[in-house]
């Protein structure tokens, strides 16, 4: 648990708030929390998501793991310190997005099963954990970025799957399977849990 370090501070509230910017959205914002391994699809699942509802008129901003080291957290390397500190920041600004009234996707490997509880306290009942399962074989065959080739050489250390653990989700919202569903199917599975349980009329 990371401990506040400034003194004297406040939180202030703004003047409009969350039920005046979702009033305006027409909308509730939410955060989907894409986990799985490395490969598995979390991003192409997640940008299928936005865009049907982009479609469907609703504004939404997707938080990708590689997009967020590159610029807010350029400076947290793998370990398993910075990469706890990198899942605690994210749930921070995803409130931030969800508070706004904003659909946010994040899409991390987030592989223990604390730092994901610690983001489903943070975001209470706006945080729905989306697993996207998919076997490591199956991962490896895809290795977009050739990444499990240069972890079996010992080229990256701490890499998830090979020698550093992923914890698999116990209960997700909602679980996709994406060795044997189509891009399509996985993103109608997400979106037809938020037509039911967070965005009504997005199915009618």
């Amino acid at each position: 648990m990371v401990q506040q370090k400034g003194l004297n501070l406040v939180w202030h509230e703004g003047k409009v708030d969350r039920e005046g910017r979702e009033a305006l959205l027409g909308q509730r914002g939410v955060v989907l929390w894409f986990t799985g391994l490395s490969g598995s699809g979390k991003s192409t699942v997640a940008n299928a998501v936005a865009q049907k509802l982009h479609e469907r008129g609703r504004l939404t901003y997707l938080l990708d793991g590689d997009n967020i080291r590159l610029g807010l957290n350029k400076e947290l390397g793998f370990s398993l310190e910075d990469r706890k500190e990198n899942i605690r920041r994210i749930g921070e600004v995803a409130r931030l997005f969800v508070d706004a009234g904003v659909v946010t996707l994040t899409a991390f490997i987030s592989p223990l099963r604390e730092d994901r509880e610690q983001a489903r306290v943070l975001l209470g009942s706006d945080f729905v954990e989306v697993f996207v399962d998919c076997s490591l074989d199956v991962c490896e065959e895809r290795d977009p970025k050739n990444l499990y080739k240069k972890a079996r050489k010992g080229e990256i250390p701490e890499f998830t799957g090979i020698t550093s653990p992923y914890e698999v989700p116990e209960n997700p919202e909602i679980v996709v399977h994406t060795h044997t569903e189509s891009v399509d199917e996985s993103a109608e599975k997400v979106l037809e849990y938020l037509g039911r349980h967070i965005l009504p009329g997005l199915l009618g």
